[in-house]
């Protein structure tokens, strides 16, 4: 077999060449003038969206974007994580509370990265340039917060190339729509976008959307627009998930209707755009619908029509341009699909479908400009709560007792054992407990009614952990944060926990005759599960010490019985216990029970055993012919 030759290329590394054929970075020599389009990297990789480093991503990055090239000796290179211990678990009431103070002290330094001023003659590597160092500089200022304030922050996007299609949205919109989530909108909502969209166009407005408002109760919705009227901010209620299933349902009844007539209809999509425009120019609305009101698709698009204001450029043709900004899978495209009435823009359940910026035509006057799903930096108080807000990947996370003892610190038990129909345990205060299921008991008493087990036995806390916090995180499991008048949670979300509401959610309650409401827990109720259960969850050692050792129980006196007739064998006779040697070395007390044997007290036998001589023993056991063992 002949030799292999050093010089021939893999057809990996063929590929690779040919895929970037052409491509390089621009420099700073290069002369052109500006373009919109910047040569940064292959197409496919410069729209990833980047939440999460580790310390040495984060500094190879930070260097990367800075320009700098540094080397290090081998075995000479120390990391310091600049993690805050204990973000894992939760806070107290007192540690929150400070937390949130300090949240509020320091909100205004909490702020968008700003596009830098360009012009006619800026060349690409010009503007490219800037627009590194002032996202550089951005960077150094929460890092800053982060290690000498230790001020948590969620995750937020480090992808300059996200931020410039954020920064085109803005320049091109002149209406900017915040999409948040409706459980708790606070977290979603940046407001220094506010300020920014101020800085670029005066004439610009903002509006806050509440999508997903279904999961809002009419007494909810009505103290968050309280909130908000005191605090001037301009929102709308919606809910995308309602929108579609009402289009879903129109749809499946026009071809049942099309279906049992002979002749088919000649309607088109224009039609059907004419429709729409016809019901959104007779959606009359007051303030008083606008207040709490979930809005239809038409009604929606009347009220944006009617709050845009109407600004005149080159680009947007005498047309209403509206900018759709939001965190990722808080709704956007869901709310983009309920308005068009079709699937113009794809959806998916993993955060970050839409991945460059793109228009779309809604009526003859209204351009919708959806922009990728961005994560503003925003303050938290644990790990736990972004986990439960939908921030973090729940399929990437490793810690999972901190966000299921959160799930189960907000949810009602009865609530949780009504939900998936299951019983779990809990200690009481006399076992060292506070009454509420901890973490391990929730995920235990889920895993082991739903069969999961890991393969050396146990119940998966892992797994139920993964599906509990996704139907968390999907609404399954109701909770919405109150606004920050409101300091009482568990009356703020009273009416979700009403027995008559968890009613309809769940199959496990039943109503009986007297219009009382039960839960049947039957998936806990089978023995393998309560074996499984009890062979994790701590046993009640207190309560079985009290059975077995109480004053005239009849264990007590069995052992008791027992412990008179006590047989030791030693060698080959027996040494006997007798009833006056137990009395001597026992413990009385007053009720004339016996509690403890005396260790002081030593009672004398009469039997004595001697070491024979081995010459002796030998010769006897010659003589009689019988081995000694």
């Amino acid at each position: 077999m002949g030799r292999r030759s050093k010089v021939n290329p893999s057809l990996g590394k063929a590929i690779i060449r040919k895929r970037f054929e052409g491509q390089r970075r621009p420099t700073d020599r290069d002369t052109e003038l500006h373009t919109v389009d910047l040569n940064d990297g292959p197409s496919w990789t410069k729209l990833q969206s980047i939440t999460q480093q580790g310390d040495l991503e984060e500094f190879l990055h930070t260097a990367e974007l800075a320009g700098t090239e540094f080397t290090a000796e081998r075995m000479n290179v120390k990391i310091v994580s600049n993690s805050q211990p204990g973000n894992a678990f939760l806070l107290s009431a007192d540690e929150e509370e400070r937390a949130l103070q300090k949240h509020r002290e320091n909100r205004d330094r909490l702020r968008v990265p700003r596009r830098p001023e360009w012009d006619e003659t800026t060349t690409p590597s010009q503007l490219h340039r800037s627009e590194r160092d002032r996202f550089m500089d951005w960077r150094r200022e929460l890092a800053r917060m982060q290690e000498e304030d230790s001020l948590l922050l969620t995750p937020f996007e480090r992808n300059l190339e996200v931020w410039r299609q954020l920064w085109r949205v803005l320049e091109r919109s002149h209406m900017v729509v915040q999409i948040v989530d409706a459980r708790n909108p606070l977290l979603f909502r940046c407001p220094d976008l506010d300020s920014y969209v101020s800085e670029i166009d005066e004439r610009k407005r903002c509006l806050l959307l509440i999508n997903k408002a279904d999961m809002l109760t009419d007494s909810q919705r009505e103290a968050w627009a309280t909130y908000f009227e005191s605090e001037k901010i301009g929102y709308l209620f919606f809910s995308a998930k309602e929108s579609n299933e009402v289009l879903r349902r129109e749809r499946e009844e026009a071809e049942n209707n099309e279906s049992s007539t002979e002749e088919s209809t000649d309607k088109t999509p224009v039609d059907e755009a004419s429709a729409f425009e016809e019901r959104v120019r007779a959606a009359a609305l007051d303030d008083a619908d606008l207040r709490t009101r979930v809005l239809a698709p038409a009604e929606l698009v009347a009220a944006l029509q009617r709050t845009c204001p109407k600004i005149a450029d080159e680009h947007s043709k005498n047309r209403l341009v509206i900018g759709l900004v939001g965190y990722p899978n808080v709704g956007k495209s869901s709310t983009i699909n309920a308005l068009v009435g079709a699937k113009r823009v794809n959806v998916g359940a993993m955060p970050g479908k839409t991945k460059h910026f793109q228009t779309i035509q809604l009526t003859d006057d209204v351009v919708l400009c959806d922009c990728p799903g961005l994560v503003f930096p925003t303050f938290a108080t644990t790990t736990a709560d972004m986990v439960c807000n939908g921030v973090l990947p729940i399929d990437q996370l490793r810690e999972f007792t901190g966000p299921s003892a959160l799930v189960a610190r907000r949810i009602p038990r009865w609530v949780l054992e009504a939900t998936y129909g299951i019983r779990i345990p809990v200690r009481s205060e006399e076992e060292g407990g506070d009454g509420l299921p901890s973490a391990e008991d929730l995920l235990v008493a889920y895993a082991a009614a739903r069969g999961l087990f890991k393969p050396k036995g146990g119940p998966d806390q892992a797994r139920a952990a993964r599906v509990l916090l996704k139907d968390y995180v999907a609404g399954k499991l109701p909770y919405c944060v109150p606004p920050p008048d409101v300091l009482d949670p568990a009356a703020f979300n009273a009416e979700h926990y009403a027995p008559a509401a968890v009613a309809t959610r769940s199959r496990h309650v039943v109503q009986n005759d007297s219009a009382d409401f039960s839960v049947n827990r039957a998936a806990s109720d089978r023995r393998p599960v309560q074996r499984a259960v009890n062979s994790v969850v701590p046993s009640r050692i207190d309560a079985l010490d009290r059975q077995f050792f109480g004053s005239g129980s009849a264990a007590l006196q069995g052992a008791q019985l027992r412990a008179k007739s006590h047989h030791v064998e030693q060698g080959s006779g027996f040494a006997r216990s007798t009833p006056a040697a137990i009395a001597a070395r026992s413990v009385v007390n007053d009720r004339g029970e016996t509690v403890a044997l005396n260790p002081t007290v030593t009672v004398s036998t009469s039997k004595k055993h001697r070491k024979r001589r081995p010459g002796k023993a030998r010769s006897a056991a010659a003589a009689t012919g019988v081995d000694d063992f």
